[in-house]
């Protein structure tokens, strides 16, 4: 049994060891007391661009962070996240299209909640998914439909795939409602390429489903050849009639990208081509769910960070691209040490925060984990938590194809913790293999 449990079954940045940057911590804390402006040393504790952002955080609110704000959020914070959006994809964005949740979870129940209507209701799911909509969609009564990403293609989309199972979901009496992308991928780390979102939206307006764009691990991007582009601005590229038919919800959160401000709730969702009277369903469900105006904030400053020229910049970009440069090494040192591994493969973690490496257990094992009473990746990973102290999730619990397993490990762990982990699972996984793995089968696996 390991001495230290080491925990890379979560996205949760700050639970191992990332520091929280520093200009957003100090206009919340600002913002919580504000008393602290009435000091006249404040200006020697905090820089004086923190302390206007305080301000003009605080004049948007009816009476400081204790109080309500409406059911979409302050309406300062959501034309913040217009401009953001405008910004990054070219097109105009509307605040009062925008509604602010405590995180991204939040936001993508309040829109399935509005979708589903009973069991007849299917949500087209990718499998592998982060669990959240399988979740999500049975608690208001709803079927999954899934449609299962390419691992040899380094989990892409086969169109093919999307219409056989909503031709099969039709043929059990099932109506697909929507279509769920994450992008990047969880817990598979893909990006998705323009001319996949193209299919993607041709498909939604084929079928007259509504496209749920899970976004948030869009400043999780680790190589250049296929970087984050929005479903929004790939619809608003194609132009009419597309551009003004698909109905589109986009998704997004401080809880991943570089911030990793899991525990502060903060998120949002934007409706595209909604009509009328679902938003006015939308905004009642909203309006039941009220946000935390902390959360509100750090997402304000998320997407309106210190620009050049103020006196927080140099720091805040310094904080930024160390976390995401070290982010990138990580994801590299492993996806190598995995496909150092014998019997394992792993594609390369382009985004998001996560690695999703194939285990190929041998028969041996699977019969060993079938006399356990155990689903065969869920004993293997158990068996590597006994030996290593090493917690991750087994491919099981976000669905994969039948005979073929999986495990998911965050990139989360100490950038100078990472090859000795890394050397740790090999030492145990090679172990089990060759406990497990007949040596005929071996020796074929050699010759392979």
């Amino acid at each position: 049994m390991g001495d230290l449990i080491i925990l890379t079954n979560v996205g949760n940045p700050h639970a191992l060891g990332q520091k929280p940057i520093t200009f957003p911590r100090q206009v919340v804390a600002l913002c919580q007391a504000p008393f602290l402006m009435d000091d006249p040393n404040v200006g020697v504790l905090f820089p004086a661009d923190a302390i206007a952002r305080a301000k003009h955080y605080l004049s948007m609110t009816s009476g400081g962070l204790g109080a309500y704000c409406n059911g979409g959020g302050l309406l300062g914070i959501r034309k913040e996240v217009a401009e953001f959006i405008e910004k990054r994809d070219g097109y105009p964005s509307d605040p009062e299209l925008i509604y602010l949740t405590d995180g991204a979870s939040k936001g993508v129940m309040q829109i399935l909640q509005t979708i589903i209507r009973g069991q007849g209701d299917g949500i087209l799911v990718p499998v592998p998914q982060y669990p959240l909509y399988s979740a999500a969609t049975s608690l208001f009564g709803g079927s999954l439909v899934p449609y299962y990403l390419e691992e040899t293609a380094n989990w892409g989309l086969d169109i093919q795939n999307l219409h056989q199972s909503v031709s099969e979901a039709s043929a059990k009496g099932i109506t697909v409602r929507a279509m769920v992308i994450i992008n990047p991928g969880n817990p598979t780390g893909q990006c998705l390429s323009e001319s996949s979102l193209k299919e993607i939206l041709q498909f939604c307006n084929q079928e007259n489903l509504v496209l749920l764009g899970d976004e948030v691990y869009q400043q999780n991007v680790y190589q250049e050849e296929r970087p984050f582009i929005s479903a929004k601005k790939v619809l608003m590229d194609m132009g009419p009639p597309m551009s003004k038919q698909v109905q589109l919800v986009s998704f997004h959160s401080v809880s991943k990208g570089y911030w990793g401000e899991c525990g502060q709730r903060g998120g949002y969702f934007e409706l595209t081509n909604i009509p009328p009277q679902t938003i006015d369903e939308i905004y009642k469900i909203a309006s039941i769910s009220l946000t935390n105006c902390t959360g509100q904030i750090f997402l304000g400053i998320m997407v309106n960070p210190p620009k050049p020229g103020d006196i927080s910049y140099d720091g805040f970009l310094r904080e930024s691209n160390a976390i995401l440069g070290s982010l990138g090494k990580r994801a590299r040192i492993m996806t190598k040490g995995f496909n150092s591994c014998r019997n394992v493969v792993c594609n390369s973690t382009e985004g998001a925060m996560y690695s999703f490496p194939q285990i190929r257990l041998p028969p041996k094992a699977v019969e060993a984990a079938k006399r356990a009473g155990k689903v065969p990746d869920v004993f293997y990973c158990l068996k590597l938590l006994e030996a290593t102290g090493i917690s991750t999730v087994p491919g099981s619990g976000f669905g994969q194809k039948d005979g073929v397993f999986h495990l998911r490990t965050t990139i989360l762990a100490a950038e100078e913790d990472m090859h000795g982990i890394m050397a740790s699972l090999k030492k145990f996984n090679d172990e089990f293999m060759e406990q497990y793995e007949d040596t005929t089968e071996a020796i074929l696996g050699l010759n392979e």
